[in-house]
């Protein structure tokens, strides 16, 4: 069941990305999309507005349906470390140009060469930050 719900997942993000790609023309990386909402240009606002508002719609929908699965557990980090945390990652995406989930989901679809370095990247990061701070 789990692999299911695993597989459900990835087909609903896959959606979702291509979606944006076919129809916008855009590619779903978070970083971008969020940082760019305050454009001067309406037609760049409104779309990457209506994303971010999508994003928290679908983030209160699964709520609605699965709260058990949002329930916060004893070990879970603090808010302030959250915050840090995902500043952190925006800041580090921001200074090299790139976005964890533009290349991880678009850019791996596409076989995109930066891309997949890119993803190797960020996970390998992430894997020797965990070890070192375990």
């Amino acid at each position: 069941m789990n692999y299911l719900l695993a597989l459900l997942g990835g087909v609903v993000i896959g959606l979702g990305a291509a979606t944006l790609h076919v129809l916008l023309g855009r590619v779903a990386g978070i970083s971008g999309i969020a940082g760019r909402v305050l454009s001067p240009d309406p037609s760049e606002r409104d779309w990457r507005s209506v994303f971010l508002i999508g994003l928290v719609f679908g983030g209160a929908l699964m709520l609605f349906i699965a709260p058990a699965q949002f329930s916060t557990a004893s070990s879970s980090p603090s808010t302030l470390r959250l915050i840090l945390a995902g500043l952190l990652v925006g800041f580090g995406t921001r200074l090299s140009c790139g976005c964890t989930s533009g290349h991880g989901v678009c850019g791996i679809s596409r076989f995109s060469p930066r891309s997949l370095i890119a993803t190797i990247t960020f996970i390998s990061a992430g894997a020797i930050t965990v070890a070192l701070a375990s």
